[in-house]
């Protein structure tokens, strides 16, 4: 269970780390199919010649129990409201980073795009339809040099003004990008490190980014959005940890601090 300080952290930094949310075993047995998936040699770092493989969605037994441990449902619970998410079946894609000279081509910062509109482009709406959280889910300990993901601490109260004029149908998702990304510039970075089982749950409208990797061991990651049953009510009167943010962000007032969900 998440604490109130927790909470409180996630509400007004945007993100919460929860420390061993993925037991070893399933890292374990997760991280075996991966590194079978990329076809590189976990001994051989000279078949490590990428900066980064993308592998497709894995929904096998040890990955759908790694997205729905008892730890993490009860956090989504807490962030995002009882029985307003749905339980993941995958893990979705892990961008899998190698220790390389090789510069990355994807270390932009942006905010995750939430769901398709009319013309198939990706749109993000206030009401975050398509997306109740962002999550990072360790598959390998990553530290300060394994490119863990750059955070701008705060930057999830940056975004909501720019969205409030676009009403349900949103903004398109690199036109969003453009104007939150210097709206986040004067925010601190946090890293996503930790060790492997860890998960951040993230806000919506989190402003990251990647980044080249300096380390010596891969990093696996994956990042699958918290799908939502319904877009956020944004109800004044009962808002969830992931809706005050965005409430207080449109009334220009720092974001209320109570727990309750």
């Amino acid at each position: 269970m998440l604490t109130d300080e927790e909470i409180a952290r996630f509400v007004d930094a945007g993100f919460v780390h929860v420390p061993a949310a993925v037991p070893r075993d399933l890292v374990d047995r997760c991280g075996a199919e991966l590194w079978a998936a990329t076809g590189c040699d976990p001994e051989d770092p000279s078949t490590w010649t990428e900066p980064v493989i993308r592998l497709s969605d894995f929904a096998t037994e040890p990955f759908r129990r790694a997205a729905n441990t008892p730890v993490l449902h009860e956090a989504f619970d807490q962030l995002v409201g009882s029985g307003r998410w749905v339980p993941r079946g995958s893990l979705g894609t892990f961008p899998v980073r190698f220790p390389t000279e090789q510069l990355p081509t994807d270390d932009g910062w942006h905010v995750e795009a939430s769901f398709a509109g009319a013309d198939g482009n990706y749109r993000v709406n206030l009401r975050s339809r398509g997306r109740a959280l962002l999550m990072l889910f360790l598959f390998s300990d990553v530290g300060p040099d394994d490119a863990p993901t750059r955070i701008r601490v705060g930057s999830h109260l940056d975004v909501p003004p720019l969205l409030v004029e676009a009403g349900d149908d949103g903004r398109e998702w690199m036109d969003l990008c453009r104007d939150a990304v210097p709206a986040s510039a004067h925010r601190p970075e946090a890293y996503a490190t930790g060790t492997a089982g860890d998960v951040y749950l993230c806000h919506p409208f989190l402003v990251h980014a990647a980044q080249p990797h300096r380390g010596t061991t891969p990093r696996f990651m994956a990042q699958p959005p918290l799908l939502p049953r319904a877009p956020l009510p944004l109800d004044p009167q009962a808002p969830t940890p992931v809706e005050r943010p965005i409430l207080a962000a449109l009334a220009g007032a720092p974001a209320p601090r109570e727990s309750g969900a």
